[in-house]
């Protein structure tokens, strides 16, 4: 072929972009282009510490382009025409692009084969978004693993992928039309969370290197302490596909076939694989959650698995939830640091969570809604999914378990470090007391600018457990203070 259009979407990387890269061997010309579809950037996907995140990655993919002697090309609006217009000025016989599971990937992609049909253009999709794609493992007689360790044990027998290195050379049609990436300001007009990661490819390298050398041995043992940087950070640069799932994977791993090129760093020995395993089964976590919204797109609306629930409404305690000011340091640490950094720590999440399904009684869409409009690294997939697991509507294997958030700030949070990190108001208590303000002295608390528990965790979990188990009493809350 003469020339391919490859449509970017969330896989905005050159190393390991299949792609990128089958364009570049089956066509003398290639034209990187990226859509701004304006359903979802004027819709409610518009959120503005992912739209930051978005711009600086399409930024440093235009600049990778760039080194390899093409351009991204930038257009803005409905998807399917703008990238079938783009082929049409190319004179492209083909467009190439990544798969994805979404509800909305897949109406996209429908569209688009319908368009490239009439138009009489090719289009080939290809794996890229996660490390094992969706219907490549699936149990007898079923279309979906509904458990998670059944799916890891047949998700680890699998050949991993070779991942593709970058191109060397990308070369485009002459006089293609570029176009513009608009403005931070223009798209965010501001309302960004105040910490945010930088985005693309080359920051996301910069981050895998750094953890495979200085985090990923202490992984096992302290990727729940929360006061400690634990956990790779590496959801956002996912989620964009700045980084490959599989090359994670693979360099994880130490494999020798990887797909990160020149510059990431040579595999891991033998005790680095060992203290991998826990790691790459979060990857695998990722997998899993997107192999069940394959099969359920309803999944971010409709339970997995109904409960029967009958959600409590409150709208001041929900607001408190989100403002960080239920009483309960933990909860409002892990909120606060949502708010600030568009990231909550992996733990804080499920404790966060918790607090809202199990204790208030909140429908878990309240939550994942919330969630969804300040992560950077805010999934379809995992977002939804792990909500629904906490929630117990999901594809948790324990739906009524109830998760004690002053036993869990004990475990993970013993000085109390993370809490006053990001409840500043708590910062003159020291030790353990900062989980229990509400038992200091009253001279203790005498000035305490912080507000007493919203609930009794005790008896918010007997509630919710009767809930669950058929009697339907009237829910009520009292406060420990």
């Amino acid at each position: 072929m003469k020339t391919v259009v490859v449509l970017f979407t969330r896989d905005l990387r050159v190393r390991d972009q299949p792609a990128l890269a089958a364009a570049v061997r089956d066509a003398e010309r290639v034209v990187p282009t990226f859509v701004l579809d304006d359903e979802l950037i004027a819709g409610s996907q518009a959120v503005p510490n992912r739209l930051a995140f978005l711009v600086e990655s399409l930024r440093d993919l235009d600049h990778l382009l760039r080194e390899r002697g093409a351009r991204l090309v930038v257009r803005r609006g409905d998807v399917v025409k703008e990238v079938v217009r783009v082929a049409k000025e190319g004179n492209a016989e083909a467009i190439y692009m990544s798969r994805d599971v979404s509800g909305y990937a897949a109406r996209r992609h429908e569209r688009l084969a319908r368009s490239c049909e009439r138009e009489r253009i090719l289009l080939r999709s290809f794996p890229g978004v996660t490390a094992v794609p969706a219907g490549e493992v699936v149990p007898a007689g079923g279309d979906h693993y509904r458990v998670f360790t059944p799916y890891w044990r047949a998700w680890r027998t699998l050949p991993g992928r070779r991942p593709e290195r970058a191109p060397r050379r990308v070369r485009m049609p002459p006089r293609m039309r570029t176009g513009r990436l608009p403005s931070l300001a223009e798209l965010t007009q501001g309302r960004c969370s105040p910490e945010l990661p930088p985005g693309g490819e080359t920051a996301g390298l910069r981050r895998l290197a750094k953890w495979l050398r200085d985090g990923l041995a202490e992984y096992d043992e302290g990727h729940d302490t929360l006061a400690t940087e634990g956990t790779s950070r590496l959801g956002a640069y996912l989620h964009f596909g700045c980084l490959s799932a599989g090359a994670v994977v693979a360099r994880t791993e130490g494999s020798p076939a990887n797909g990160a090129g020149e510059t990431m760093e040579e595999g891991l020995g033998d005790e680095g694989r060992t203290a991998s395993e826990a790691f790459v089964r979060q990857l695998c976590w990722r997998d899993f959650h997107h192999q069940v919204l394959a099969a359920r797109p309803d999944l971010p609306r409709v339970d997995y698995r109904s409960r029967g629930d009958r959600w409590r409404t409150d709208a001041q305690a929900i607001d408190a939830w989100r403002a960080g000011l239920t009483g309960y340091p933990i909860v409002d640490a892990g909120m606060r640091q949502l708010a600030r950094e568009g990231y909550m720590h992996n733990r804080a999440r499920l404790i966060t969570a918790a607090f809202l399904t199990k204790l208030l009684y909140v429908d878990w869409r309240v939550g994942a809604a919330h969630f969804s409009g300040l992560l950077v690294d805010g999934d379809v997939a995992n977002n939804n999914g792990n909500w629904q697991w906490v929630a117990g509507t999901g594809n948790d294997t324990r739906p009524n378990r109830v998760m004690n958030p002053i036993r869990q700030a004990q475990r993970l949070d013993p000085d109390g470090e993370y809490v006053r990190r990001y409840v500043p108001e708590l910062a003159g208590i020291a030790g353990r007391p900062v989980h229990e303000p509400w038992r200091l002295s009253a001279s203790e608390r005498r000035g305490l600018d912080y507000p007493a528990p919203i609930l009794d965790h005790v008896a918010a979990a007997e509630e919710f457990r009767r809930r669950r188990s058929g009697a339907q009493p009237a829910y009520g809350s009292s406060s420990p203070a």
